[in-house]
Order: C-alpha cells, then structure tokens, then sequence
C-alpha cells in the first residue's frame, strides 16, 4: 500500500505560517530592490511588507471601501468588484484601521482560516488524501493572492469552503448563510449555489431517503448575489451593471462570440509576443484545461455537487474571459479539484513529490514577480 502523508493541526498552521513568512518576505524584497509600482492611494502606510501586498486590483477593493461605488457606463468602474471583501474593510476602518491594513489583514487572516477549514473539509470526505491536499493548495503557484495580498479571494476560499463543510456536518441553514456570503463576494455565484443544492439533494438521495424542504434551503445561498444585484438596480438602475461593464475599454470583455471563443488570446498569440507575454497566456490556458479534465474524476470521487461546482466555478470565468488572463487566480476558488488531485498523486508519491517542489518553485517565483509589479493574474 502507497504511503500518504500525514499532518496534524498545529503541523498545518506551521506549515501556513513559514510560507506566508517566506511569502511576504520575497515580495518584499522583490519591491525593494525594484520599487517601481505606483502608490495605490496616499494613505499607503510607510510599511514595506504591507504595500508589497497592495498591486493592480487592490485600489478598487479600497476606494469601494472608502468612497463606495461608481459606475459609469462604457468605462471601467468598480462596480465589478462584489462588495464583502470592500465592505468588511470599510467596516475595518470605521474603527480606525487603515485600509490598506485592513484589506491584508481580512486577507490573511480569511486565508488562514480558509486552508485549515479546507483542510478539515477534505478529512470529512477523502481523510487518506486530506494532507496532500493541504500541500497542494497552499503551495498552488498562484496561491500567493491567500497571504496577505490585498484581494478578495481568500474571504471568498473561506465562505465557499465554510459553506460545503458546514452542509457536510448536516447543517444546511448555516451552509446557506455561509454560502450567501460568498455569492456576495465574487461573481461566480451560481456556481456556489449550484453546487450546494446539487450536493444537499445528492447527500439525501444516497442516504435513500426522499427529498425534503430543508434540502433545497442551500439554494438561498443566492440571496448574496441577488442583494448586490438589488443594490446595483436602486443605485444606478442595473441590476448587472457588474457584467455590462466587462466590456468597458481596457477590460474589453463584453459577452458575445469574441470572448467566448478566444479570438485575443489567439490575436496575441499568432502575433508573436513576447516572450514573458507568451508564457503568462499560455500558462492560464493550461491550468484552465487542466482544471476543467479534473472536473470529470472530481464527479466521479467527489460526488454531483462537487462536480458541478468545479464545472461551474471553472467554465464561468473560462467562458467570460477573452484571453484566460485571471483564471489561474480564480482557480483557487475550485477548491475540490485540489483533493482530488491529491487523490491522484497519492498513488505515485515521486510525482507527489515532484509536483510539491515544483509548485513551490514556482510559488516564491511568482510571489518575487508579484512583489516587483508585475501582472500576474
């Protein structure tokens, strides 16, 4: 029989800590030595690790927080940020926190949070796997964006993984506040709610039993989203205004025939690019492909709702996208693909052992590239 490895929980949290340390610290030095990113706001506090967290998005989720919401029609604006992230921030610094502070902190702490619940999550469905599982994700190449980056995926990691594991421990009303949370955090909202009901029915269906009420409460999960989209429709008289502005110049990224099937990525590409340029499109489009061929054992080892979770949480976003740029960020949200990675790898402990390194590797590079202000997702 393969040997796993095994963790415990104070092993899990040692683990977190030296790598959020190690993280912080090359981007840090990776600034230092570059020092060419722009302040994103004069309030940036003198702090050499904190404003190696604050790059690109990071001044959106903090104007939203300080200044609240614009939308201007045809022109990039923030309303394509959903409001938790920003919102707990702001509430962060009504008592006194800066916000720059604010946003790392609600980061690291959220991202912390979100690994070892993910951690127990995985323990309750595949324990054998779990520990690799941890590994993978924490040490996932662009996982970077959980430790202190001032970005909204890791408040969303910890909602969606609060939200399964919830439903796992039969408590499908929780699980719906959880999971509203997290349809109010990023916009792949339906995936979540999706993925709920489909595992709250599977879990009763598999039990032999018949479907009850209670099982389809997980859907209220949409409450999230459907609140942010009565906000947008009272505020500026559209309800998807997040979506319509994807088009916006800059973003270039309105539905239709051209963003769904990729013609910039492939203008770009056949346009002989850079090399850095051809290596960071061709990057996204691999995880992208790779996530989506994973979707097909997550249905089969995980079950229904994690199977159309994943399918959802990854073809959205691929779907929306006009060159994948983004996607192996928003990767980290398909948190189930990493157990069953793990449950792949287990079985051939050289390749675990390979892919660990390597993903490492290419974690503290990514992370020095994200401290020198360069776009990486």
């Amino acid at each position: 029989m393969t040997s796993t490895p095994t963790l415990t929980t104070r092993q899990a949290f040692a683990f977190w800590a030296v790598l959020a340390v190690t993280m912080i610290s090359v981007a840090t030095a990776a600034a230092s030595r570059k020092n060419s990113f722009p302040l994103l706001g004069d309030d940036e506090p003198d702090f050499a690790p904190l404003r190696a967290m604050i790059r690109w998005d990071s001044g959106w989720y903090a104007s939203i927080a300080s200044d609240g919401y614009n939308y201007v029609p045809n022109q990039q604006s923030s309303v394509a940020f959903f409001p938790l992230y920003p919102t707990a921030i702001h509430e962060l610094t009504v008592v006194g926190i800066n916000r720059w502070v604010a946003g790392s902190l609600i980061t690291l702490l959220a991202g912390l949070g979100g690994l070892l619940l993910f951690r127990k999550w995985a323990s309750l469905l595949k324990p054998e796997h779990s520990a690799t599982a941890f590994l993978m994700i924490c040490v996932y190449p662009i996982s970077f964006y959980l430790y202190g980056v001032v970005y909204s995926d890791a408040l969303y990691l910890l909602c969606a993984v609060s939200a399964f594991y919830s439903l796992e421990k039969n408590r499908p009303i929780l699980a719906a506040i959880l999971g509203a949370l997290g349809t109010a955090c990023r916009p792949i909202a339906p995936a979540l709610v999706m993925g709920l009901l489909v595992r709250s029915l599977e879990k009763r269906l598999r039990s032999g039993e018949k479907i009850r009420v209670i099982d389809v409460v997980p859907a209220l999960a949409g409450l999230g989203l459907l609140s942010y989209m009565m906000f947008l429709y009272w505020r500026f008289n559209d309800p998807i205004a997040f979506a319509h502005v994807q088009g916006a110049p800059g973003w270039d990224q309105m539905p239709g025939p051209h963003t769904w099937f990729k013609i910039t990525w492939f203008e770009t590409v056949f346009a002989h690019p850079t090399e850095l340029v051809a290596v960071r499109l061709a990057s996204h489009a691999f995880l992208t492909i790779l996530a989506l061929v994973l979707v097909v054992p997550t249905w089969k080892r995980l079950g229904w709702g994690y199977g159309t979770y994943c399918l959802l949480a990854v073809g959205l976003p691929a779907i929306s996208t006009k060159d994948f740029m983004g996607l192996g960020r928003y990767l980290i949200a398909a948190f189930p693909l990493f157990l069953t990675g793990a449950s792949i790898v287990d079985q051939r402990p050289k390749v675990r052992t390979a892919i660990l390194l390597i993903s490492l590797i290419i974690f503290l590079r990514l992370s020095w590239a994200w401290g020198s202000g360069g776009y990486i997702s």
